[in-house]
């Protein structure tokens, strides 16, 4: 569940993949923590919680991502196949239950912590009915959270799991290895085999300028000059698909290449 975040699986603390009310997906840049981390969906509307909790995870080795309402959590999971989700149960826009349940739906397995401010046995009981796995009353222990944090992700081996895997993550950009699925903004994009080792490529590289000759040695294991064209044609379709309606990721370098950025926060 849970859930997004900006360059390809990395994260620095404390700058979290955000995703507000009003932003229809995760863009904000981010920098995280190595390519198998543990990615922990933090959803709640209180920006210092979230601060706090995502500084946390990120000290942990996990990838933090974090949406401030319902809609914004259900995209990013989406997005980015949380390994663990905490949710707030009073979100502005919808329930926290109901999130829970639709969470449920599509992430069946997925461990989620509860955080609460209702400490009645009835809100528990109607929690734990709808799919939470732990809960957690506010105000409450930054070292509790973590702890059940943990016990939950040892316990369903997410963080082994982690390390299997290999998902490839540029701000609202996701880049699923072992499946070849490709995403942005929690849709799937279709790709041809070719285009898919490209953008695998570029993702490698984020923000690094790789030129023809590189793309054409290691996509196409050719070194023939004549071929530059192929890769204009192959950038060229990329971007058509990958930026319908959106902040482009894909950049020219006059002269030198191709470099892969996830947009400024805003763009």
């Amino acid at each position: 569940m849970a859930g997004t975040t900006d360059t390809p699986v990395t994260v620095t603390p404390g700058t979290p993949i955000t995703v507000t009310p009003d932003t229809p997906v995760a863009v904000a840049p981010v920098a995280g923590p190595a390519e198998g981390a543990v990615r922990v969906l933090i959803v709640d509307d209180e920006p210092e919680l979230t601060e706090l909790l995502s500084v946390a995870v990120a000290g942990a080795g996990w990838q933090p991502f974090v949406a401030a309402d319902g809609h914004g959590a259900l995209r990013i999971a989406r997005g980015c196949a949380p390994h663990a989700v905490v949710l707030d149960g009073m979100l502005p826009d919808v329930d926290g239950l109901q999130v829970l349940r639709a969470l449920r739906q599509e992430h069946a397995g997925l461990p989620v912590l509860m955080l609460t401010a209702r400490d009645s046995l009835e809100h528990r009981i109607d929690g734990l009915s709808a799919g939470a796995d732990d809960y957690v009353t506010k105000p409450f222990s930054l070292e509790e959270v973590m702890l059940r944090l943990r016990g939950l992700l040892r316990r369903c081996g997410a963080e082994e799991a982690a390390e299997d895997e290999s998902v490839r993550v540029l701000g609202d950009l996701v880049l699923g290895e072992k499946t070849r699925e490709v995403q942005r903004g929690g849709v799937r994009v279709p790709l041809t085999a070719k285009e898919f080792d490209l953008l695998r490529f570029l993702m490698e590289h984020p923000r690094q300028v790789l030129s023809k000759a590189q793309l054409l040695d290691h996509v196409w294991n050719s070194s023939f000059d004549g071929e530059g064209n192929l890769v204009e044609v192959y950038i060229y379709g990329l971007r058509a698909k990958l930026d319908k309606g959106r902040a482009p990721m894909i950049h020219t370098v006059r002269g030198a290449g191709y470099t892969i950025r996830a947009p400024e926060q805003g763009s």
